[in-house]
């Protein structure tokens, strides 16, 4: 079988496919990942089936990282829309190339590939939706990601996924437009992406863990939770710190990890970046910051207690920073997860699942909806004593230095069950 993975976005969005296809390598199937070229490396090598890589969306990628540091929110983004179309449309062309040069059996599409679905559709293949959270198929049990945990009762929760329709009525006529380049016919800006053209239901796949967020009663066969899909490979014991990383780790205790990985929106980094130190320094903490995406300020921090970075994968890092109050005790670690640790991160996903996976101790301070989702749902993976608090996306900014010990004395993730 050859399969064809798209996805677009940040890391977060990207490693979990690379993951998916080394897994299907792995049991013989050959793979055609169509994802930017600034992902190269996630790729795993391994075998008997082969990845190929077809880049795309590498110029979206690139607006996105130099226009997100300028962004103060939500509102900034969406008025950044116009500049991204073109980049779009060629994502969209890059998606479809990589579809004829792989003629591929099955399309697995991360939803902001636009063209996925359509893709699937003009190849009279079947097409499967992935996205790492429960975005899209509606349920009684909890609201569409987008409002932050909030509930609305059974039928109010339900009605919040009809949002999931936001994408057609947002970019229907370049979705039209490019329905037309490959020979299909016109579609509603408010057609049910979970419904194929022939009416039947799209599958959908969720790479989380039943045990993080339970899998509603009233989820239909179409809908498929997983289990996450970590890429071992690429983010393990193999990877080479650089030396100046390595030396802070050696020099002291272990440091507190302070991440806003490539979720921040950039205005308001230097503030961020004050109150993170006057925290450390506060409460006599040695400390490591990844800037990531222009969540933090980069440069040097001024003191030998912390050092700041772009980034580090967590796998390798986390077992590396650890927990420096008295409150170690109440955390209690897997056999193979090395320490306790101690985080405070803006709780992007693939910082959640990464966190989840080696029991870290956690503090959440989500800056919209996603974080705020699965903060909520450490209550299932939790000592009912250990349950984490979000920080409000509200004072994110203006956290006092005491928020710092404050929460992570509070926020302890217990990950005792076994992992999916």
């Amino acid at each position: 079988m050859h399969v064809l993975i798209m996805s677009f976005g940040t890391r977060g969005d990207i490693q979990p496919y690379a993951a998916l296809a080394g897994a299907l390598a792995r049991a013989g199937h050959d793979v055609t990942l169509a994802v930017p070229e600034g992902f190269a490396d996630l790729i795993p090598h391994s075998g008997p089936g082969t990845i190929t890589h077809q880049p795309a969306g590498s110029t979206m990628l690139r607006l996105l990282q130099e226009v997100m540091p300028d962004l103060s929110g939500p509102l900034d983004a969406w008025r950044t829309l116009g500049i991204m179309s073109t980049a779009m449309r060629e994502l969209n062309a890059e998606c479809w190339a990589a579809a004829q040069a792989a003629h591929p059996d099955v399309v697995v599409y991360h939803p902001k590939c636009l063209a996925g679905q359509h893709i699937a559709e003009a190849l009279g293949v079947p097409g499967v939706l992935s996205l790492p959270l429960p975005f899209f198929t509606p349920t009684r049990a909890h609201a569409m990601p987008f409002f932050g945990g909030a509930s609305f009762g059974a039928w109010g929760n339900r009605a919040t996924y009809g949002f999931r329709r936001m994408a057609g009525v947002m970019y229907g006529g370049m979705v039209n437009d490019f329905r037309r380049e490959v020979g299909l016919g016109r579609i509603g800006h408010l057609a049910d992406p979970l419904r194929n053209s022939d009416g039947s239901s799209v599958h959908v796949m969720y790479p989380y863990s039943r045990h993080v967020l339970p899998v509603p009663a009233d989820y239909p066969p179409s809908a498929h939770v997983t289990g996450y899909w970590f890429l071992d490979d690429v983010d393990g014991a193999a990877w080479e710190p650089p030396a100046h990383l390595a030396d802070f780790l050696a020099a002291g205790e272990p440091p507190v990890y302070v991440g806003f990985g490539s979720m921040g929106f950039g205005k308001g980094a230097n503030e961020r970046r004050d109150t993170i130190l006057a925290a450390l320094r506060v409460h006599g903490l040695r400390g490591i910051i990844a800037t990531g995406w222009g969540g933090i300020t980069p440069g040097e921090a001024g003191t030998e207690d912390v050092l700041v970075i772009e980034g580090a994968p967590h796998a390798w890092l986390f077992p590396r920073v650890a927990e420096s109050c008295t409150t170690a005790a109440r955390a209690r670690p897997r056999p193979d997860c090395g320490r306790v640790a101690r985080r405070w991160s803006c709780r992007s996903l693939g910082t959640s699942h990464s966190g989840e996976r080696g029991s870290m101790r956690s503090a959440s301070a989500p800056p919209r909806s996603r974080p705020g989702t699965w903060a909520r749902a450490w209550p299932a993976v939790s000592a009912p004593s250990s349950t984490p608090t979000p920080i409000p996306p509200a004072p994110m900014r203006w956290v006092p230095p005491s928020a710092l010990k404050t929460v992570s004395s509070s926020a302890c993730t217990s990950w005792n069950r076994s992992r999916e």
